[in-house]
């Protein structure tokens, strides 16, 4: 059982030329990836530049850090933490 629910919010902006740079950090670390949220606006003949990905991970702190540490790295990303403790 799970000691710690971590939530990551990434942040996108013109989200069609970084998302290549920004899925391959995620593939680095997809073992430890268990939920994935895509979040952006799409009309039929609109698709947002920018867009917001939610991801529940798991595994040790240096992991999330190292994660994290590569997805700022990239051009246009902004990444934060939620923890929320279980009692």
């Amino acid at each position: 059982m799970l000691d710690k629910h971590v939530i990551l919010g990434i942040h996108i902006t013109d989200r069609l030329v970084h998302v290549s740079s920004v899925q391959t950090v995620l593939t680095e670390f997809g073992g430890n990836i268990k939920t994935r949220l895509g979040l952006h606006e799409l009309d039929t003949d609109y698709s947002s530049p920018n867009g917001l990905l939610l991801l529940e991970f798991v595994g040790e702190d240096s992991q999330c850090d190292a994660i994290m540490d590569r997805l700022s790295k990239v051009e246009g990303v902004e990444v934060k933490k939620m923890v929320f403790d279980h009692p």
